[in-house]
């Protein structure tokens, strides 16, 4: 991936960053500037709590260009508390299984490097099990 795009996409990848339509209230992720659901111009920002739950998951064990030194894998359709899905790679699993209904959360993680001369590291979403609050005293 090319520098400025990357650049360009930095805060949709560390915060969920997507829009609200002003007319439906719909959460749209990722901004589309036009709402799916009744078409009306959407250019509110909204920013996810990333918090939501697995509704699919697959692991890949051959892994395109890029992603191969990471594989064997876990990649999950996850629908936000807020309504829209988005597919991400699933981290932290340690001997965990993922299962659907799996709470999960957004956490910021090394995507890939580029192995290119450049020597970029990616950084982008990735979800892990929704870690337990702390009991309040």
């Amino acid at each position: 991936m090319e520098v400025a795009r990357h650049w360009r996409l930095r805060r949709q990848r560390y915060r969920l960053e997507g829009e609200e339509c002003p007319v439906c209230g719909a959460k749209i992720f990722p901004p589309r500037d036009v709402c799916p659901v009744c078409h009306a111009e959407a250019r509110t920002q909204y920013v996810f709590a990333g918090r939501g739950e697995v509704v699919s998951f697959t692991t890949v064990t051959q892994a395109p260009e890029g992603f191969t030194e990471q594989a064997p894998y876990v990649v999950a359709l996850i629908r936000l508390e807020e309504g829209p899905m988005l597919t991400a790679q699933l981290t932290d699993l340690g001997d965990q299984e993922p299962y659907i209904g799996m709470p999960v959360e957004m956490v910021t993680r090394r995507l890939r490097t580029d192995r290119e001369e450049r020597g970029i590291i990616l950084y982008g979403y990735k979800f892990r099990p929704r870690l337990k609050p702390e009991p309040q005293s």
